[in-house]
């Protein structure tokens, strides 16, 4: 069963781009926004990623720490952090463990073929690892005003 609204979030999230494993305990106290997204250097995560590092200060402000997961391996994060100068962590959920246990990992379909991929979904969880709320309408362009309610 896919985590829901009023969940609790799982406490080990996964390894970052260099192999530290993240757990949900590293952000007690603060609310996070854990964004789940296809795949590094491509044109819809490029512009969902630069608009939360352009608002990385904002959502700071707001009590939001940021920490991305996709299936791409920890050496294609550094890369994508590094070229876009990204100021928050990205999980490399290579086993999609945790995109299984979010619901994000579905089927989806291009051009009539069906494949298994990355729903692009934000996941805002309180200070207390609850999640309140699902954002599955991403705007990529504009995400972090999306998760301020702006």
């Amino acid at each position: 069963m896919a985590i829901q609204v009023g969940d609790q979030a799982p406490e080990v999230l996964g390894l970052d781009q260099n192999g530290k494993e993240i757990k949900l305990s590293d952000y007690k106290g603060k609310k996070l926004a854990l964004y789940f997204y296809p795949k590094d250097n491509t044109s819809g995560c490029t512009a969902e990623a630069c608009s939360l590092r352009d608002g990385y200060e904002d959502l700071r402000k707001a009590g939001y720490e940021v920490l991305g997961v996709s299936k791409d391996s920890a050496k294609s994060h550094q890369g994508f952090i590094a070229k876009h100068d990204l100021p928050f962590n990205l999980i490399a959920d290579t086993d999609v463990k945790l995109q299984e246990q979010f619901g994000v990992w579905a089927e989806k379909s291009m051009y009539g073929r069906k494949y298994m991929g990355t729903l692009r979904q934000t996941f805002l969880i309180d200070e207390n690892g609850i999640v309140e709320k699902i954002i599955e309408k991403v705007k990529t362009g504009d995400h972090a005003a999306q998760i301020l309610g702006q």
